[in-house]
């Protein structure tokens, strides 16, 4: 009976190859014979998923509905009513609501408590964010009903809430460091990142901004255009940006067309072991062409490319047709074994088990994998990922097994939002703005021993000696943390923490030392000069034993 099943489908075999009658003859064998029901559609994603297993890292499979949250962070909207929120002991509480958005509309304000949804509870139940998120979203033009607590008043208020677009944006501070440096955080490639950050280069300018700092720190990466776009701001005309490559991929470029507003405005570009995908595009075609200096830690190295074939039934299959390469040829694309995606995953893990967080020293730079940048002619890194021309450690000195624990149970988070709750007017009065909040604000021992009562209470044990350790670190958490909420700016809390952040200061002082930043456009790192020196003559010395 199975070799007549089988027969049944030889016709198709003048339709494809044996090995697609292959796997046609095993899904019809397993529908018609295995002695369990079987699901076929869910048959046919397995089976797809095990293919794309058995390929590179970064080729997957979606259902419709990973699918659909796969792409709305990219789009740059999806519909809700408009608010950011924090769970404090199971409550809902509104952080903020966005300029001109639905809850905004019918009168909502930060600090309201949310307790019920389509009059179902959310309050008291520890929902999941993911869950409340679910109620709260919906199809643009649908209504949903809520009830707040404001206050002390004991009265429930009711809202009704028409769902609308909510923007989501792509740069998530924009500020002056000093009066003539700008900075920009960049948080995913977008479809509106190019215009957000125009947007943002101009209202510096009017701030009296003269150079530039953009931190494409955590920056995961997203849509090749929108890296090309926005380096497209900074290249001469006809300047390469990016070109892919692969086995059944013709050669493919992105070059510059010389109509870029800012091709003289001097620049550096902050990037850590996070940054991946687009934003190695970006800082690749900047340092290629010494365009500007890149600071931070070797990025994370994804460099294939994905093209999505999408299905009827709303899924996904984004499989890895080429590699991308910088300017000057160095594949983006960490090295990887086919299959093996759990060495792959575990690559940043090994290299801070390496010390390459930490040491410079412990960066291997190797003559085989040294190109040369497009303009000056200076030695660049290449073996996966970018490397920067300045490196900053990963500071560990103010960290402590204390503030993780805080940090691992929201105790931050819990605080703050208690914090806001009883004191949101008196700041307002206090200070006007954030500027004078930064400037002046300042917790009291009184408020850091309730933080430490908050932390103890939810099985925080306190710990004097890790507390001054890391005292310094979670009192400006907690400030930029409380400067957020109250201002309603989600880039308050960066503007404030980045004091403290050494990838942030280090750029600023290479900015600010013109012969520095030169000297490094001009000649490169002296720093990776030795080491790769001294990696050569290793291995001479290697090869005469």
């Amino acid at each position: 009976m199975l070799t007549t099943a089988f027969t049944a489908l030889v016709g198709a075999q003048r339709m494809g190859s044996s090995s697609l009658q292959k796997m046609l003859n095993a899904q019809y064998a397993i529908s018609n014979f295995y002695v369990d029901t079987v699901n076929d559609d869910r048959l046919a994603e397995e089976a797809i998923k095990g293919m794309l297993e058995s390929l590179d890292p970064h080729s997957s499979y979606t259902d419709a509905k990973e699918t659909k949250e796969l792409e709305e962070p990219l789009q740059g909207e999806f519909s809700g009513i408009g608010i950011q929120f924090n769970m404090k002991q199971d409550t809902l509480y509104v952080i903020q609501t966005i300029v001109g958005g639905p809850s905004e509309k019918v009168g909502i304000i930060a600090g309201d408590r949310i307790v019920t949804v389509n009059d179902t509870s959310i309050a008291g139940v520890k929902m999941k964010n993911s869950d409340i998120q679910k109620r709260l979203r919906g199809k643009k033009g649908t209504k949903v009903t809520v009830q707040v607590k404001r206050g002390n008043n004991p009265e429930l208020i009711t809202f009704r809430i028409t769902r609308d677009k909510i923007p989501l944006y792509s740069v998530d501070a924009c500020y002056m460091l000093d009066d003539k440096t700008g900075y920009l955080q960049i948080s995913r490639f977008g479809a509106k990142t190019h215009e957000e950050m125009v947007e943002g280069i101009e209202k510096l300018r009017k701030q009296g901004m003269k150079q530039l700092i953009i931190d494409l720190g955590n920056n995961g990466g997203g849509y090749l255009n929108a890296a090309i776009d926005m380096c497209n701001e900074f290249l001469q005309r006809r300047q390469l940006i990016v070109y892919t490559q692969g086995n059944n991929s013709p050669r493919q470029e992105g070059n510059a067309d010389g109509l870029g507003h800012y091709k003289d405005l001097k620049m550096v570009v902050i990037v850590d072991q996070f940054s991946a995908s687009a934003s190695e595009i970006f800082s690749g075609a900047m340092q290629d062409w010494d365009r500007a200096v890149v600071v931070g830690r070797r990025t994370y190295g994804k460099g294939l490319v994905q093209r999505p074939f999408r299905f009827d039934d709303g899924s996904m299959m984004r499989l890895t047709v080429a590699r991308y390469y910088t300017p000057s040829g160095r594949c983006i694309q960490k090295p990887y074994t086919k299959g093996d995606k759990k060495h792959y995953d575990e690559d940043l893990v090994d290299r801070y088990k390496e010390g390459e967080y930490y040491h410079l020293d412990s960066i291997q730079f190797n003559d085989s994998l040294s190109y040369k940048t497009l303009k000056n002619g200076r030695t660049i890194y290449g073996g996966g990922g970018i490397m920067p021309d300045v490196f900053v450690p990963v500071d560990t000195t103010e960290n402590s097994k204390y503030y993780r624990d805080l940090m691992a149970k929201g105790i931050f988070n819990l605080y703050a939002v208690d914090y806001v709750d009883k004191h949101r007017s008196a700041i307002k009065s206090t200070y006007s703005t954030l500027t004078d909040f930064d400037k002046r604000f300042a917790l009291t021992e009184g408020d850091l021993r309730q933080f430490i009562a908050m932390g103890e209470k939810d099985s925080v044990k306190y710990d004097e000696k890790q507390y001054r350790t890391s005292e310094t670190l979670i009192k400006t958490v907690l400030k930029g943390l409380i400067a957020r909420d109250v201002y309603a700016d989600p880039g308050a809390y960066t503007m404030i923490i980045n004091h403290r952040n050494h990838d942030v200061l280090e750029a600023l002082r290479v900015i600010n030392d013109d012969r520095l930043f030169n000297s490094l456009l001009q000649k490169g790192n002296p720093d990776y000069e030795r080491l790769a020196r001294q990696h050569r003559e290793k291995k001479e010395k290697e090869k005469k034993k």
